[in-house]
């Protein structure tokens, strides 16, 4: 058999750093180092810390074959602690990327945010991207203004519980599960067999009363009239304009304008913009902010599977989940 000499070279060569110890200086496994702070843009006394909440919301580290890092929580957590401990920050600018994610770790952050805000007296402003939806809205509501761009899809304003169903699978190959419970409803959503009535209806009132809270923490925190309400009540999308009619947002522009409100909001001029994370990165703006490692000192694989197959755990989720399971 012939072996191809270029896999013989990449198969050694992870062979040499991961046995030898005389290895490469190459972190394999991105260990965790302290967060720095870094100037995106600007040099005034006055800061504007820049959060990144980008992908699925999830309170999960990520891991890959070979590296992980922190959930989102965790990432959104330790930077707003950090920020408690210099008086220089006056606001945080939240730019916002995700089509949501689960219930409970949209709700931790949402509630974080409030808490810093709470703490510290600084302002939040919320600058959304190509998608803000679902969960990624819901962390939003702790803003004290929003922007969108023109190009933003939102809204998704509801709740949805995501779980496989297999039952028809296994009876095409001959496969049962068999299953000794405590009780009637023990193993509901179950992938192995098909609801009950009865059980469709203990998760409807579920997802109801997770999505009630969603809609008052909008109604709420936007003071919308019961017509605006009205506009994204059946969980729709909608594009930049529509959410601006409906009190979602408070203007549609770009980077600029979203710093723009941080000083109106904060009562601040001339800025500096800054970023916390492990390492600085050439040629950085506020579009380049970037909280992973560089390229020298980064895991060299961080391929999570689940998020290359792009297929959610069971539960519940405040997710716009067309845009997530494609």
């Amino acid at each position: 058999m012939r072996i191809n000499p270029r896999l013989a070279t990449i198969f050694l060569f992870f062979a040499v750093i991961t046995l030898s110890g005389c290895a490469p200086k190459v972190k394999l496994f991105g260990e965790p180092s302290p967060l720095q702070q870094y100037t995106l843009q600007g040099d005034g006394d006055d800061k504007i810390l820049l959060i990144n909440i980008h992908g699925v919301i999830d309170n999960k580290p990520s891991r890959g074959w070979l590296s992980s890092r922190p959930g989102m929580v965790q990432q959104v957590v330790t930077r707003l602690d950090a920020a408690r401990e210099d008086d220089a920050i006056r606001s945080v600018l939240l730019v916002i990327d995700s089509p949501g994610g689960g219930v409970t770790a949209s709700d931790v952050i949402q509630h974080e945010l409030a808490r810093y805000k709470k703490d510290t007296g600084n302002k939040v402003v919320a600058l959304f991207m190509d998608i803000a939806a679902s969960g990624g809205y819901y962390i939003a509501t702790a803003a004290d203004g929003i922007v969108a761009h023109p190009s933003t899809v939102t809204g998704s304003i509801g709740t949805v519980f995501i779980r496989p169903q297999v039952s028809g699978l296994m009876d095409k190959i001959g496969v049962e599960a068999i299953v000794t419970k405590s009780g009637a409803h023990k193993d509901m959503g179950s992938p192995f067999r098909e609801e009950t009535e009865e059980e469709q209806a203990l998760f409807q009132t579920m997802i109801d009363t997770m999505n009630n809270r969603f809609q008052t923490l909008v109604q709420e925190s936007r003071k919308l009239s019961q017509t605006q309400a009205s506009l994204f009540a059946d969980a729709r999308i909608l594009t930049a304009n529509q959410a601006l009619e409906a009190g979602l947002v408070d203007r549609i522009g770009y980077m600029e304008d979203a710093l723009r409100m941080v000083e109106e909001k904060a009562g601040i001029e001339n800025p500096r913009v800054v970023a916390y994370r492990e390492s600085s990165f050439p040629n950085e703006s506020v579009y380049n902010n970037m909280e992973t490692r560089t390229a020298d000192s980064a895991a060299l694989i961080n391929i999570s599977l689940a998020e290359f197959l792009a297929v959610p755990r069971t539960g519940f989720y405040y997710l716009w989940a067309p845009e997530y399971v494609r």
